[in-house]
């Protein structure tokens, strides 16, 4: 029997349906005994038209009517019968009708018939497609109660007892209260002296444990018809009450799927969507849920078609999410990132083991089970009066991600298989979003592991710049970008300093990221002023696009990069700089001023444009910082470009500050949020050249240059203390300056330059650089760019107005010990 405490009056409910229909009673003839507003409402006979008449009035006149004999001696046969007719409507259209024609007992054995009607033409749209209609009007079982005005039970139908456990004896005759003492008849019964005081329909919605199912809730729908005799008045009521249960447990699991779309999946991280999983399901469907995952699987790694359980050994997972009605979850043993191990034993290892779902309505928590071997568990599972359980695995592509378990506690009803299917349907389209953020995690893994081995590891500024860096690759959907970097020594003590940025992100981004860079650095051994580079970088750019977009298989993702490249003479202290569409750097004086250069802009590179990229040439005092910087630094969402820059300046105007504590300034004050792109900053602090360690003359274009210009070299080594440096030196600066003399015309330069290496250059005016060949026994020349490349480290030329330079290099450490240069030369003795 349904007990007081287990009946919840709920919300109105959404079934239309069920206010639709319109109610009459028969007696036993087929006299209307009584009639309802809904009737009249549909048929448009008042009460005083058709109470103490034959319902036949309704009926059609045709030969394939029954007639009401018929009709009744049909009803007797099946004590309870439903279908489809046409009736009459007062005004004499006719309307095609649903109708179910159930019988009714009363007191001494006496009965009467009730007949629900819904006009199939007026049914809502939601009663015409949905289930409530069949279980109301065909098959489904009605519980009808008929009372009088004082609410006494007068006629009963036997479906009644099976929805609130209460017999026939016991309700004829009496109130609801009577039958049912509690809060909730209470309250229902001011349900019903409501409708009967308004004359009107009323729906109600309640939960109860009904006798043939009391281990699970159930959801009943009750509509109360006002019922009118010929004068109209109130004869009584009438309740028409139907097991919803399937109806309502479907709207749930479509509301909590709906839910499931929108919370579940928000992310691209693997550990956020497993704790998605778990706060739905939690209070929705489980009073304790936790989802683990095969300790791969947060990595990016492909997991294993089955989890293998068979050793002795416990599996290890990551508890990724976890969820309770009890704040701070102590129903857990383990916190969210933790590792977890699952005993061989336990219902978990059969669920990764098979691949199969485990449904336990009740938990079996005695002495011998699988607890025994994991007493952690075992003493929250009783701690907390966990006495029902899912364990659904988590499968995507037919392979095992993990497990997710659903709890009971605090809720009596133990999970059913409709549970089940539900959390199965939930854990399938999490395992949907979990695999896309395994796999985004993955490619952007691969892509930071590019990205990172494609990037300098330790940048070398030699005598010109001390140099500092950042790169925080953006978290989001998109995967990381193709921000890059670099600093590159070039001849005579310079250096080139880079930053470019690559439309897009991902694999595609990270790669042509590598190729520009690299690119970039073959560029710069040719020794190209910024502008003249820029251009070939560009025209690379575009045929690497137009070679992609080529290929079959390759879809072009990567439509443009912007650059700064910079070339800085610690000698003169100039900085040479040219831009393709890359924000300006920042230049911050010794005493903190802040500028951004008026650089052309120039086109980004790849676009097509064909503008002429422009330079431009500043003096810098020794100890300027330099700022060069991609654009995620300086953009949000929320701000101007400007204010991002206002906003760098500021944090670098402190020149005495070390580059590392500027590097990690910059970066915090400028991003307050989440960055939306790769954030790459480079910090250069500019050195200059001690003037003794820089040596020039001019010679005269003739014969003489070469014996002065050896004079002068061997002179100028022992200054520096590098004599045993000087028979090479001498060696070179014969070659370079035989070669100037032979085939150029005009004034010949020759600078020496003592940095972390010795560096000899020679100016001539012929345009054209001399190339290395391989030259015969029988010819007189041809050997002096050789002889060159086997007395220096390396050697290159360099285009200059007016003209080239020729250099080469030779490592200090060549000299004998006792004749190195141990940092600043010695000074000139007069």
């Amino acid at each position: 029997m349904t007990s007081t405490d287990r009946v919840t009056l709920g919300k109105r409910s959404t079934t239309s349906e069920i206010s639709e229909s319109a109610v009459a009673v028969l007696d036993e003839h087929g006299t209307v005994v009584a009639w309802t507003q809904a009737a009249e409402q549909l048929l448009g006979y008042s009460a005083g038209d058709v109470v103490g008449r034959s319902a036949a009035l309704v009926l059609p006149p045709s030969e394939e009517t029954p007639t009401i004999s018929a009709l009744m001696e049909q009803c007797r046969a099946h004590n309870d019968w439903s279908g489809t007719m046409t009736v009459r409507h007062r005004d004499g259209r006719m309307l095609d009708i649903n109708h179910r024609i159930s019988m009714l007992g009363g007191q001494d054995g006496t009965f009467r018939w009730l007949v629900s009607v819904t006009d199939i033409g007026t049914l809502s749209r939601e009663a015409r497609n949905g289930s409530v209609r069949e279980s109301l009007l065909t098959h489904a079982p009605i519980g009808i109660v008929v009372r009088d005005p004082q609410l006494r039970c007068v006629w009963v139908n036997d479906t009644a007892e099976s929805h609130d456990g209460i017999s026939r004896d016991r309700r004829l005759g009496q109130r609801l209260a009577d039958s049912l003492p509690g809060f909730e008849a209470e309250a229902l019964e001011a349900v019903m002296r409501r409708a009967l005081r308004n004359g009107t329909t009323a729906v109600h919605e309640y939960r109860a444990w009904p006798p043939e199912d009391p281990s699970r809730e159930h959801a009943f729908a009750v509509s109360y018809f006002c019922l009118q005799d010929a004068d109209g008045k109130t004869l009584g009521l009438c309740g028409i009450s139907v097991d919803v249960t399937g109806s309502q447990r479907a709207r749930e699991r479509l509301a909590i799927l709906s839910q499931a779309a929108t919370r579940i999946g928000s992310t691209l991280d693997v550990m956020q969507t497993g704790q998605e999983l778990a706060d739905l399901a939690v209070p929705l469907l489980a009073d304790y849920a936790y989802v683990d995952l095969a300790d791969s699987v947060p990595f990016g790694e492909e997991p294993a078609t089955r989890i293998d359980t068979m050793s002795d050994r416990p599996t290890v997972f990551l508890r990724a999410g976890q969820a309770s009605i009890h704040p701070g979850t102590p129903e857990s043993p383990y916190a969210r990132g933790e590792k977890v191990f699952v005993p061989p034993t336990s219902p978990l290892a059969t669920v990764l083991r098979t691949g199969r779902s485990h449904l336990e309505p009740v938990m079996d928590v005695s002495p011998g089970t699988w607890l025994d071997h994991d007493p952690a568990r075992a003493q929250k599972i009783r701690e907390h009066g966990m006495h029902s359980v899912m364990i659904v695995p988590i499968i995507a592509r037919r392979a095992v991600l993990g497990v997710a378990l659903f709890v009971r506690t605090q809720d009596p009803v133990p999970f059913h298989e409709d549970d089940l299917l539900l959390a199965e349907e939930l854990v399938t389209r999490a395992a949907l979003s979990l695999d896309n953020a395994r796999q985004y995690t993955r490619e952007r893994t691969a892509a930071l592991a590019l990205q990172r081995n494609l990037l300098p590891h330790r940048l070398m500024g030699g005598a010109a710049v001390e140099a500092a860096w950042r790169y925080l690759p953006a978290d989001t959907d998109a995967g990381v970008g193709g921000d890059w970097f670099d600093v590159i020594p070039l001849s005579g003590a310079r250096v080139a300093l880079v930053v470019g940025d690559v439309v897009g992100h991902g694999i595609n981004a990270a790669a042509t990221m590598g190729r520009l860079r690299t690119a970039v650095r073959t560029l710069a051994d040719l020794e190209l002023p910024p502008d003249e580079l820029l251009a070939h970088l560009d025209d690379t750019f575009q045929r690497l696009a137009e070679q992609d977009a080529d290929a079959p298989d390759q879809t072009p993702t990567v439509v443009g990069a912007t650059c700064l490249y910079a070339v800085y003479d610690p000698a003169t202290r100039k900085c040479t700089m040219a831009r393709a569409g890359h924000p300006p750097p920042a230049i911050i004086g010794p005493q903190g001023r802040v500028t951004f250069p008026d650089l052309p802009t120039g086109s980004p590179l790849g676009i097509g444009l064909g503008i002429p990229f422009e330079a431009v040439e500043l003096e810098l005092p020794e100890g300027t910082l330099l700022a060069l910087y991609t654009d995620g630094l300086i953009e949000t969402r929320d701000d101007d470009i400007d204010v991002g820059m206002r906003c760098l300046g500021t944090a670098l105007a402190q020149p005495s500050h070390s580059l590392e504590d500027l590097c990690t300034r910059a970066t915090e004050t400028c991003q307050g949020q989440a960055p939306t792109d790769d954030i790459t900053l480079l910090l250069v602090r500019t050195r200059s050249l001690n003037p003794a360690q820089v040596a020039s003359w001019t010679l005269p274009n003739d014969r003489t240059a070469v014996r002065s210009a050896r004079h002068m070299a061997t002179r100028q080594l022992t200054e520096w203390g590098l004599e045993g440096l000087q028979d090479p030196t001498q060696r070179i600066v014969s070659e370079l300056v035989t070669n100037a003399v032979r085939h150029s015309t005009g004034p010949i330069g020759l600078r020496l330059i003592q940095h972390q290496a010795l560096t000899c250059e020679v100016f001539d005016p012929d345009a054209n650089s001399p190339r290395l060949r391989d030259a015969r026994a029988t010819d007189e020349n041809g050997r002096g760019l050789f002889l060159i490349t086997q007395l220096s480290r390396r050697w290159g030329t360099r285009p200059e107005p007016g003209g080239k330079v020729i250099w080469a290099e030779q490592d200090l450490d060549s000299a004998p010990p006792h004749t190195r240069a141990s940092g600043t030369p010695p000074a000139r003795k007069e």
